[in-house]
């Protein structure tokens, strides 16, 4: 975070009311990456991180295997082929990590807007009654 953002954050606190202040206080700050990256697994799409968290490790141990099958392939053709089928499976596990990655993120940001919304919410309440 730079600067210029905590003195935005700071401006933003200001502004809030002592009732917003408190609820945001109580929602806390945002979770760990641990705690962001254990929380992908559950939900309805629990199930879809799971398979691709198992399609992930499945990839890295080909690539390992077929790297090691390239180190000691004799035959220059073998040891491309099994190249090859390295490369292929270190692209799949990067594109599991991007996807998983990603997910983390959009799921940060539904956690952002739904503090925004209930932030509305109360506004609107507190203008109506």
């Amino acid at each position: 975070m730079t600067a210029s953002d905590k003195d935005l954050d700071a401006m933003i606190a200001e502004a809030l009311d002592a009732e917003d202040r408190e609820l945001l206080d109580r929602l806390g700050t945002e979770p760990g990456y641990f705690a962001q990256a254990l929380g992908l697994f559950g939900g309805q799409l629990g199930w879809v991180m799971w398979v691709t968290y198992i399609t992930n490790i499945a990839a890295a141990g080909l690539a390992i295997w077929s790297a090691w099958q390239m180190i000691g392939a004799t035959d220059a053709l073998a040891a491309i082929r099994w190249g090859v089928a390295t490369l292929a499976a270190m692209q799949v596990g990067l594109f599991m990590k991007g996807f998983l990655g990603q997910q983390m993120q959009n799921n940060r940001v539904i956690r952002e807007v739904k503090r925004l919304e209930l932030q509305l919410v109360r506004s609107q309440a507190r203008q109506a009654g």
